[in-house]
């Protein structure tokens, strides 16, 4: 399901197609910029130690409800950024991602490898950001 106010390009002329993302997203309203969220849940705890695909789950589903305080879904956003303690992260990060966005045209996005977040526990970072429909 797409917001019908963002527009998704695949393929750009002169750019090679994306896998698993999209190059250009824009849309017309007021931007959300969701800070980047961990596997914490609301009393500070972690999530899933030591599990990406659970670690990866609570994240989406931190990002789904600060998207929600600012009036926004996930049809909203046009961009995630991913950081990973191990970039073999990223189908557990595009899995969980899948079951929140569905099979329609997806966010730009970026990844990357860090050698640490804030705590050695914490495997996952993703910050996110959405244009919304005044």
């Amino acid at each position: 399901m797409t917001s019908s106010h963002l527009t998704h390009i695949t393929e750009p002329p002169g750019v090679a197609p994306g896998t698993g993302y999209t190059q250009v997203v824009h849309g017309n309203g007021r931007i959300v910029q969701v800070s980047g969220q961990v596997a914490f849940d609301e009393r500070r705890n972690l999530v899933g130690a030591g599990d990406p695909k659970a670690q990866a789950r609570q994240i989406f589903e931190n990002l789904r409800r600060c998207l929600a305080a600012a009036g926004a879904g996930f049809d909203d956003v046009v961009k995630l950024t991913y950081f990973m303690t191990d970039i073999s992260y990223l189908s557990a990060i595009r899995e969980a991602r899948d079951e929140c966005l569905g099979s329609g045209p997806l966010p730009a996005s970026s990844a990357m490898q860090v050698a640490a977040l804030f705590l050695p526990e914490v495997l996952i970072e993703i910050e996110a950001m959405a244009v919304v429909r005044d």
